[in-house]
């Protein structure tokens, strides 16, 4: 998958079937439309692309407007998103800048110079509330006159449901703040998960008895937050059980970055002490233990470290327990 930000560069692709959106989370909806673009692109000779945006453009009207609390929580990182893009087999991402230039722009210069000049499409597939445009003023009925006229295909796709209930970014954030897990699962199609590389940290963990790994958030606000039991993939040839912590450290940090730290519960030998820094690991987050806390002292903490092992190994071994009576139950 190619990977580009903005649309000046040579090695974009001169026609393609387009989807647009923010992608957050890549959900169960996402896929679907990601899908039905692959399938168009195949079909009509064409390169699948995706026009996906950074900041979040309600990242940028929140901070225009000094309104922080507009900013939607984040799911994933801009990293987690191209990964997913790509596992769904699209071939192009561009990653529009969303700044005052572009949110100024008139639908009509959206679609001229974005669409058509800049990314040759030929085929726009867009979700039932798209907007584009200053002001939101561009709609589906707009863009599907443009098209015609300009010589594109426009579709719409309609809202993805699952149980009667409406699959979206938001409803994947209200699971994860809600620490249901397993809902945040369905709506998504997998165990919901962060990548990154481990970086190196004040090592406090291993002084307190409790090794972790690090990986940066890179947005102020995670759509979850809390201690989860977690499993660690790209360090061994098995996932290896874990319990972490995904948010600002308040009792050992005041600085509010946002940092998922990993305690494996049980250390790969060959990987050594420091055998982990640099990789790129993916950490699926598979339960919700409990609220992030401050305490009163490093005593307290480890106190409440080792319980979080403790309770992470108690759930971990019902749920293999229930997966090997699953096993028999189909058998």
């Amino acid at each position: 998958m190619r990977v580009f930000r903005g649309f000046h560069h040579p090695g974009i692709a001169p026609a393609c079937a387009l989807t647009i959106g923010n992608f957050d989370g890549v959900h169960r909806g996402h896929q679907a439309m990601l899908a039905l673009v692959r399938n168009e692109a195949q079909h009509r000779g064409l390169t699948s692309c995706v026009m996906t945006f950074e900041p979040h453009p309600r990242d940028y009207f929140a901070a225009v407007t000094g309104k922080p609390e507009l900013a939607p929580a984040r799911i994933a990182t801009l990293r987690d998103k191209l990964a997913e893009l790509e596992r769904c087999g699209i071939e192009q991402v561009v990653v529009l800048r969303f700044d005052a230039r572009f949110a100024s722009q008139s639908p009509q210069a959206f679609i001229d110079d974005v669409l058509v000049e800049g990314l040759g499409a030929k085929y726009v597939l867009v979700g039932d509330d798209f907007r584009f445009g200053a002001r939101r003023a561009g709609d589906y009925a707009m863009l599907d006159a443009a098209g015609a006229a300009a010589g594109f295909d426009v579709a719409r796709m309609l809202s993805y449901e699952i149980h009667g209930g409406r699959v979206s970014s938001s409803a994947v954030r209200e699971a994860l703040a809600g620490g249901d897990m397993e809902r945040a699962a369905v709506l998504l199609g997998r165990p919901y998960s962060l990548a990154g590389h481990v970086v190196h940290g004040k090592k406090l963990g291993r002084s307190l008895g409790f090794k972790t790994l690090n990986l940066r958030f890179s947005h102020p606000r995670p759509a979850a937050l809390g201690i989860f039991v977690v499993q660690v993939h790209g360090l061994a040839d098995e996932p290896l059980d874990g319990v972490a912590s995904l948010g600002r450290r308040p009792t050992v940090d005041d600085s509010g970055r946002v940092l998922l730290e990993v305690h494996c519960l049980e250390w790969p030998a060959a990987l050594g002490a420091e055998g982990a820094y640099g990789k790129i690991v993916r950490v699926e987050l598979l339960h919700k233990l409990r609220d992030e806390a401050r305490f009163d002292s490093l005593e307290a903490l480890t106190a409440a470290i080792r319980k979080d092992a403790d309770d992470a190994r108690a759930f971990l071994a019902a749920h293999a327990s229930q997966r090997r009576q699953t096993t028999r139950d189909r058998i």
